[in-house]
């Protein structure tokens, strides 16, 4: 089974899918190590591999080209991603496709802690990050990030821990 997981900033998705892929024994693949490993492939920095990518969307397509060709010769394989579900769906890849949320002060909270900024500085960082992706991800890919009628499961994440998480989206894959 393919399993990926989407979500805003902070919603947990890079944990979550850690901590899933080691509980079913599938490999996981980072869209953000995707990112980095393409970077060096390329003998650029990540700061000059992020200015080409905000400049030209060729470098957005190829990290996504890369995670479909992955889901395309893989089975039981996690991919986390923005666009992973949604790149799936475009494709027809079969897979079991999860959002993650939670509430803006929550994920404001837990970037401030990873990044060691203040919060009001992560909040800025995030709304202004979300807000290019709406606009790069629809004038790209005509894709509505805010639209989440393509995913099988929707998850709230800000009053739970990641073990609650995965466990529930256990539950919902194997139906017990």
């Amino acid at each position: 089974m393919i399993v990926t997981i989407s979500g805003l900033i902070g919603s947990g998705k890079t944990t979550v899918c850690r901590t899933l892929g080691e509980r079913l024994g599938y490999r996981t693949i980072i869209s953000g190590l995707v990112f980095r490993e393409m970077a060096s492939e390329m003998d650029l920095s990540l700061e000059e591999f992020g200015h080409r990518a905000e400049a030209d969307p060729k470098y957005d397509r190829l990290i996504d080209e890369r995670m479909v060709d992955i889901a395309r010769k893989e089975d039981n394989v996690i991919l986390e991603g923005r666009l992973a579900g949604q790149m799936l769906r475009r494709n027809s890849i079969p897979a079991f496709c999860i959002f993650l949320d939670a509430p803006l002060e929550i994920r404001t909270q837990r970037v401030s802690g990873r990044e060691g900024v203040a919060l009001r500085e992560a909040m800025d960082e995030m709304s202004a990050r979300e807000a290019s992706e709406v606009l790069r991800y629809r004038k790209y890919y005509d894709i509505d990030v805010t639209d989440r009628s393509i995913y099988d499961m929707v998850i709230d994440t800000g009053a739970l821990t990641p073990e609650q998480v995965v466990d529930s989206i256990i539950y919902r894959i194997r139906g017990d």
